[in-house]
């Protein structure tokens, strides 16, 4: 049923069938390293360059979620993947042995969301029994691509985000399949798709900032879409926007009548220890989002300590083209939202 402008809420909603992550050591040296499946300590992941990691990486995390759900691969129609590559190379070379029909998404840090958003989408229509999201980020790859090269040993500004090292995967099935119930209780039950919001923002090393007035347009259009307030979800939780965006995005929603404080909380605070971690203003990418929702959010909601909660991964999308020209730097951000289910 479409809501308001931008948003969906599904009649069938996509279960979550099972979930898996994979991690780099600095990450599971942080305070979600117990609920991650896999932390590497060799970051190379035994391959010879880092875009070969992070293909490595998003392989292993599928091939866990399918085997934790008890899910051959032959039983999932579609795959809907992406991370921070030109090219999505990571994900093009990471799942190509899988040979499931492939979705390449670009969202930036908001890919988790795009994935889990379109493959509701599919399972509510009827289009797939089970599909497969991932999204993944290293931070080789992203500092060799969009910063220095590691061995420049440059200074990071305050307001930078360290990118996580890390893949999340989860698998989304509908409610009833050959007569069995879902295997979680856990559904998307609606979805609210993300515009392009550009405030004019030009700092490459703050992207919190890019990315705040994203978060809050889609939460603003998501409570209107619904006809709820804040209160409706027991956490609202963004994918990256760090210690610099958090502050951004809980000005502008207290100037627009929500008043967030001790409701929110961001992926990129959650994933490190900031007192101990030299991180920065938080954690960002793909995997940091991934990570996180795999990692604490949905075993959280399987223990019945969530009942509904708003996942809402951003992005900025920026190139190091558009940089480089001088071009702003536009923000976008994907809202699903998950709620535990009597089943």
């Amino acid at each position: 049923m479409q809501m308001g402008k931008a948003s969906l809420r599904f009649e069938h909603p996509a279960f979550v069938a099972s979930w898996a992550s994979v991690a780099g050591k600095k990450e599971g040296q942080g305070p979600l390293a117990a609920g991650i499946d896999v932390t590497e300590q060799d970051e190379m992941f035994g391959m010879e360059n880092w875009e070969q990691a992070e293909s490595a990486m998003q392989k292993q995390a599928a091939d866990l979620a399918l085997e934790k759900g008890n899910i051959h691969r032959r039983e999932v129609r579609y795959l809907f993947a992406g991370d921070l590559l030109g090219q999505l190379i990571a994900t093009s070379f990471g799942t190509v042995d899988l040979e499931i029909p492939l979705f390449g998404l670009y969202g930036a840090c908001s890919t988790m969301g795009e994935a889990m958003g379109l493959g509701a989408m599919c399972v509510n229509a009827g289009y797939a029994d089970r599909v497969l999201a991932i999204a993944s980020s290293h931070f080789a790859t992203a500092e060799k691509q969009f910063r220095f090269p590691l061995g420049y040993g440059n200074q990071r500004a305050q307001s930078a985000s360290w990118t996580v090292t890390g893949c999340g995967a989860v698998v989304l099935e509908c409610g009833k399949k050959a007569g069995n119930l879902p295997t979680s209780h856990i559904a998307v039950t609606g979805i609210t798709t993300g515009k392009l919001v550009d405030m004019g923002t030009r700092d490459s090393m703050n992207m919190g900032a890019a990315m705040a007035p994203a978060a809050w347009n889609t939460i603003c259009q998501n409570l209107e879409d619904f006809g709820v307030d804040v209160s409706y979800y027991d956490r609202i939780i963004t994918g990256d926007l760090g210690a610099v965006g958090q502050k951004v995005l809980l000005d502008f929603m207290k100037s627009s009548g929500h008043d967030m404080a001790g409701r929110h909380m961001d992926c990129g605070l959650e994933i490190y220890d900031r007192g101990e971690q030299d991180v920065h203003a938080g954690g960002s990418g793909c995997g940091c989002a991934a990570v996180t929702l795999c990692a604490h959010i949905l075993p959280k909601m399987q223990r019945g300590e969530w009942k509904r909660v708003l996942f809402v991964p951003t992005g900025a999308l920026l190139s190091t083209v558009s940089y480089n020209e001088g071009e702003s730097i536009p923000g976008i951000a994907h809202a699903v939202v998950l709620e535990r289910m009597e089943v």
